[in-house]
C-alpha cells in the first residue's frame, strides 16, 4: 500500500497493493492495522454506497459540529474526487485537492473531518465511503460547488447534475464562521 500526503494536512490518497492474474485482481480497500499507520480511525460506524451516471456532481458536503470523516473508493467507473479544507485555523484554509478515482486504478482518498467533500462523475459510477461518525441530518451543511473564491477546477465545468440541495448551497463567504470547523483531533 502506498499513502500519499497532500498538501492539504491530513488529507491523504491511497494506493492499495492490488493482485492481478489471469481471473481478474485482488485487493485489500480497509486494514485496521495498516491504515492506523497512517493516521486514518480503526473506528469506522457506517458505510455508505452512492451510483451516479455520468454529469452528476454531489457535493460539496461537510458535516458541523458533528464532523465526519470519510475513506472514498470507487467500485465501478470513475470519477473526480475533490476535497476542500474548510478548518478556519488552518494554513490550507480554503485550498482544495482533486484526484481522479477510478475502478481501474483502484485509488482511495481519505477525507478527514474539517473538510468538504464532493466528485464529479465522468462514467456511471458507483462510489463507496467509510465513515467514522453517523450521518447527522441538522450538522448537514455544503458550500456551492462552483464558488469562484474556491476555484475548483471541475472537468464538467457548468454542465453538471445537481441536486437542488446542493444547486442553493451558499458560497463559502457567506458561511457564519460558526459553521465552519476548526483543527482538532479526534
Amino acid at each position: 500500500m502506498n499513502v500519499r500526503p497532500t498538501e492539504l494536512p491530513g488529507l491523504l490518497i491511497i494506493e492499495p497493493r492490488v493482485f492481478s492474474e489471469a481471473r481478474g485482481w485482488f485487493t485489500e480497500t480497509w486494514s485496521a492495522v495498516r491504515y492506523a499507520e497512517h493516521g486514518i480511525p480503526s473506528a469506522f460506524v457506517q458505510d455508505n454506497v452512492s451510483y451516479s451516471i455520468p454529469g452528476v456532481l454531489r457535493g460539496l458536503h461537510y458535516q458541523l459540529p458533528s464532523g465526519q470523516g470519510k475513506l472514498i473508493t470507487v467500485l465501478e467507473g470513475e470519477v473526480y474526487d475533490v476535497a476542500v479544507d474548510l478548518r478556519q485555523d488552518s494554513p490550507t484554509f480554503a485550498k482544495w485537492v482533486g484526484v481522479t478515482l477510478s475502478s481501474d486504478n483502484h485509488r482511495q482518498v481519505w477525507v478527514p473531518d474539517g473538510f468538504a467533500h464532493g466528485f464529479f462523475a465522468r462514467e456511471p459510477s458507483i462510489v463507496t465511503y467509510k465513515v467514522d461518525a453517523p450521518y447527522d441530518p441538522r450538522s448537514e451543511r455544503a458550500v456551492l460547488w462552483s464558488d469562484e473564491e474556491l476555484g475548483v477546477e471541475w472537468p464538467g465545468g457548468d454542465a453538471v447534475l445537481l441536486s437542488d440541495k446542493d444547486a442553493r448551497a451558499p458560497r463559502l463567504r457567506d458561511i457564519p464562521r460558526d459553521l465552519l470547523p476548526r483543527m482538532r483531533s479526534r
